[in-house]
C-alpha cells in the first residue's frame, strides 16, 4: 500500500457532542454556512446536493473582502461514518471519518493532494494547516451554540 502521508493534510479531534448532531452540522447547508472556513470567513452556499455525485458550490469570503469560489463533488457518503468529496482547483480529495466514542465523537479529516508539491504549495499559500485547525474551532463553537452543550 502506498504511503501518502507526504501528500496529506490531516487533523483528528474529538468533540463532546453526539455523533448525530455532528453529522447534521456537516451535511446541512444551514449549519455549514456558520462554521466553514478559518476565523473571520463567511460563506455563501450556492448548491449543496448532499448525495454521491452531487455538487457542492460555495464562495468563502475572507476578512479582507476577497472571495474564494469552491467547487466539490461528493464521491462517497456512508451515513454517520464517512464523507468523501473531490475538490477542484486546487485538486484534492477530502475524507472525513466520524466515530462515536462514548459521549464523544471523533472526526478524522484528511485532505489528500495529487502530489507532495501541490500539498506544500496549498499549505504555504493558503496557510491550510492553520485554516483546518481554525475550521474545527469554529465547528466546536457552532456545536455549542446549537446544542447548548457546555465547553
Amino acid at each position: 500500500m502506498e504511503n501518502t502521508a507526504n501528500r496529506e493534510l490531516r487533523i483528528v479531534r474529538s468533540f463532546k457532542a453526539p455523533l448525530e448532531l455532528i453529522w447534521e452540522v456537516w451535511t446541512r447547508p444551514e449549519h455549514i454556512v456558520h462554521w466553514w472556513g478559518p476565523h473571520g470567513f463567511t460563506n455563501t452556499i450556492h448548491a449543496m446536493d448532499f448525495r454521491e455525485g452531487g455538487e457542492w458550490k460555495l464562495t468563502m469570503h475572507g476578512p479582507d473582502g476577497t472571495s474564494y469560489p469552491n467547487r466539490s463533488i461528493f464521491r462517497e457518503i456512508v451515513p454517520l461514518e464517512k464523507i468523501v468529496f473531490e475538490h477542484f482547483n486546487p485538486n484534492f480529495i477530502t475524507t472525513v471519518l466520524f466515530e462515536k466514542q462514548g459521549e464523544m465523537t471523533q472526526i478524522d479529516w484528511c485532505l489528500q493532494f495529487e502530489t507532495a508539491a501541490l500539498r506544500d504549495i496549498v499549505v504555504k499559500a493558503h496557510k491550510a494547516g492553520e485554516g483546518l485547525k481554525e475550521n474545527l474551532e469554529r465547528l466546536e463553537k457552532h456545536l455549542r451554540q446549537v446544542s447548548g452543550l457546555p465547553s
